[in-house]
């Protein structure tokens, strides 16, 4: 079966490995009989995004976020559409903050977001720096999610927005309300980088497991042999817990 992953701005929006969590869908969905084909889309590339599978947006600072800001407002409609038609969505760092109502630079400049998610961002001070250990019920079942997270910006949520998961360790969202990253409907937003996905292989399945759920597919994601990716996660909670 075919699968389509869609890369919004790869060249603009790619900080600290974020291009890895491609790597690992690609990886995990042919592991699982899939057939993954990539297409990235950058500043002024017309595409109609319903018929992505996921779409896949990586971290950027303030200058690529800047560059990017208004192409992506653009994108409004299609985008919008294509959340209402289901397609699963990763956002990650400077891409979560766009997905919001605003974010608010560190100079006062105010971007505007497509308000897909009920969040907003105002940068603050000092950075939120360090390696992060969350505790997620996103499938269901409570699990843990490990990455690294470098951001000024300091994200709270609405009522329309749950929150991907609890902080154990780290900084989270800002710092304050103990909660990483949101949820609303098929998009997940969130500070991880590191890169998430290699790390963290149930989440990975989970978005190939929405992608198939969308399309009404037969094809099940069976058990994978993920010995390297367990080690790689423990070792980053010891690192993170240290």
């Amino acid at each position: 079966m075919d699968i389509t992953i869609c890369h919004l701005y790869p060249d603009f929006m790619n900080l600290y490995g974020d291009r890895g969590n491609i790597i690992a869908l690609q990886r995990r969905a042919s592991w699982h009989g899939l057939h993954p084909r990539v297409v990235p889309i950058s500043v002024g590339e017309e595409y109609d995004l319903r018929s992505c599978d996921i779409i896949f947006m990586g971290g950027g600072q303030d200058r690529e976020q800047r560059a990017i800001a208004r192409d992506f407002d653009d994108r409004y409609r299609v985008m919008n559409e294509a959340v209402q038609d289901r397609v699963a969505v990763l956002a990650i760092c400077g891409a979560y903050q766009l997905l919001g109502r605003y974010y608010r630079t560190a100079a006062g400049e105010k971007l505007n977001g497509l308000g897909l998610l009920d969040s907003w961002t105002d940068a603050g001070a000092p950075r939120l720096v360090g390696n992060v250990v969350v505790e997620s019920r996103l499938d269901g079942t409570r699990r843990t999610l490990v990455g690294f997270e470098n951001h000024g910006g300091r994200t709270y949520l609405g009522p329309a927005a749950a929150p991907l998961g609890r902080v154990l360790a780290g900084h989270g969202n800002n710092g304050v309300d103990g909660q990483e990253g949101a949820v609303q409907g098929t998009i997940i937003g969130t500070y991880l980088h590191g890169a998430l996905l290699p790390k963290n292989p149930w989440l990975a399945d989970y978005l190939l497991g929405q992608a198939l759920i969308r399309r009404g597919a037969r094809h099940q994601l069976g058990a994978l042999d993920d010995t390297l990716e367990v080690s790689a996660h423990q070792a980053a909670i010891r690192r993170a817990r240290g």
